[in-house]
């Protein structure tokens, strides 16, 4: 599942529907996105950062976040 969800160009976002957190936790941790939203989806903070991992057109270029070219930010949301 984990090389499924990391094979996509862009890496932007991805979601996890489980009941067990602890997996939830493992999987948000191995997959390549920016946002990963676990048990909800589409769901924003303006004040979490906003990134993405791979694709050059992807939001995290567009940003303050260029200025971190060697840092790959990562948002977790887990509704509770």
């Amino acid at each position: 599942m984990i090389e499924r969800g990391n094979r996509t160009f862009y890496g932007l976002a991805a979601a996890v529907w489980t009941k067990d957190i602890s997996k939830a936790i493992k999987l948000s941790n191995a997959l390549r996105a920016g946002t990963v939203w676990v048990n909800c989806f589409d769901v924003f903070d303006a004040s979490a950062p906003f990134g993405g991992f791979r694709c050059p057109a992807s939001a995290a270029n567009w940003g303050s976040m260029r200025l971190q070219l060697y840092t790959e930010v990562k948002t977790v949301t887990v509704k509770t």
